[in-house]
């Protein structure tokens, strides 16, 4: 039987969310572009296509996390995005992940409907193309569990950067429909740009 023809790992979610947002001087997962915190709109929109979501945070955020949302501590601290990936690895290793990160304020259903849907399990990941450069987008992506090992052999190299370790590795390359999508918030002056976009009737 192919590969193709099997039942894929069990897909459930992951919003990062345990950056220091160091540029934007607040939280960014507690900004609110959508009604509520930044945080719990990914996480309620990623709850329609996964099993179940989980907030990746720092160990000193778990106060703050709502009791309505699972929360998923950093077993790895002060690695960045790579390390919140492997602590959902390590919680569910046989589970695929699709990953978030919570400065993606436009990413919306219909660009996580076609990434879930364009799923190959064949692959070491399914990852959005960023419209910056055409590389692939890891925060942005569905992260099959065959990259478990393959990340924690890659940090190994000394490189944290999920984006190196996929460039380096077998994943489909997905172009986004709408571009736009995929711009992140790291400052002040890009949050209001993205607030007018989204008052404008994004």
């Amino acid at each position: 039987m192919n590969f193709k023809e099997l039942t894929p790992s069990p897909l459930y979610g992951l919003v990062l969310a345990g950056g220091r947002s160091t540029r934007m001087g607040t939280a960014k997962e507690e900004l609110r572009w959508h009604g509520k915190q930044q945080q719990y709109a990914m996480a309620d929109l990623l709850s329609k296509f996964c099993g179940a979501v989980s907030i990746s945070c720092r160990p000193d955020q778990l106060d703050k996390i709502s009791k309505g949302y699972a929360a998923l501590p950093d077993a790895f601290p002060g690695m960045g995005p790579v390390g919140g990936i492997l602590s959902a690895f390590q919680s569910r290793e046989a589970t695929a992940w699709l990953v978030v990160a919570c400065d993606l304020p436009l990413l919306d259903g219909k660009a996580l409907d076609f990434l879930v849907r364009s799923r190959d399990p064949e692959k070491t990941a399914t990852v959005y193309e960023s419209p910056a450069d055409g590389g692939p987008e890891p925060l942005a992506a569905i992260w099959e569990p065959k990259s478990f090992p393959m990340l924690s052999d890659f940090l190994k190299t000394g490189s944290r950067s999920p984006r190196k370790f996929l460039m380096s590795n077998d994943v489909l390359l997905l172009k986004p429909e709408n571009p736009e999508v995929l711009r992140n918030v790291n400052t002040p002056e890009e949050a209001e740009e993205i607030r007018q976009i989204i008052e404008n009737s994004w």
